[in-house]
């Protein structure tokens, strides 16, 4: 009998719950059981494909559920997010998808223009068990132009650039009183605040473990008319 190979290729999370509640430990986040059940099945999703596609540029587990989700998942620490969530430029899923996770009722749209990663972010929510998730090929531009009635609750955009095309954009998407939530550094926020478009910001919240990583709050003004 023929032994099979073992695909040693693919990696395992192999993280425990404790191990990953030692790791979220900085980003203040107190997840129940199945909630880190939820996390690492998306860990290990990613892991995987990324052996396929390019997903993500770090390989190490204990790095990429840091820098991913506790950078992601730190929000919920700031925000209480409800309604309809619009995440630009997706990606694997951060940070739209993986807000799902402390806020399991917000319905999700995220816009993703590759279509290996929408593959890859719908059978995330299906292996997570996420419902009301829309995955999206549209950018953004594409979205605005067409003249989509869904008016969003919130907006959140990480590792995406052209900032100061994003920002008015974004607004137009957003209700009255809508909020976005922007995954930046410093630099990137001292370039922002010269670009009128609609938003008030709030002063930026640091980000954990990160040396210059900051969340970037705004919320649209209520007498904003878009162009």
């Amino acid at each position: 009998m023929r032994r099979r190979k073992q695909a040693s290729t693919i990696p395992s999370t192999v993280l425990s719950e404790m191990r990953v509640r030692q790791l979220l430990e900085p980003f203040g986040l107190d997840l129940r059981s199945h909630q880190i059940g939820q996390v690492l099945a998306y860990l290990d999703l990613l892991l995987r494909w990324n052996q396929k596609i390019n997903l993500t540029a770090i390989r190490d587990p204990e790095a990429c559920l840091t820098r991913h989700f506790g950078e992601s998942l730190f929000l919920a620490k700031h925000a209480e997010l409800h309604g309809a969530l619009l995440d630009i430029g997706s990606g694997a899923g951060f940070p739209g998808l993986a807000l799902k996770i402390p806020f399991p009722g917000l319905a999700v749209t995220l816009l993703e223009p590759v279509a290996k990663k929408r593959v890859f972010l719908k059978e995330a929510a299906r292996a997570c068990g996420f419902d009301k998730v829309d995955v999206r090929p549209e950018r953004l531009e594409e979205w605005v132009r067409t003249a989509r009635q869904t008016a969003f609750d919130s907006a959140t955009s990480r590792a995406v650039g052209k900032l100061e095309r994003l920002a008015p954009l974004a607004v137009q998407c957003l209700k009255p009183g809508g909020r976005i939530f922007l995954w930046l550094t410093r630099d990137q926020v001292a370039g922002l605040s010269g670009i009128a478009c609609g938003l008030t910001w709030e002063e930026p919240l640091p980000i954990p473990l990160s040396r210059s990583g900051v969340i970037l709050r705004g919320q649209r003004c209520r007498g904003f008319t878009p162009p």
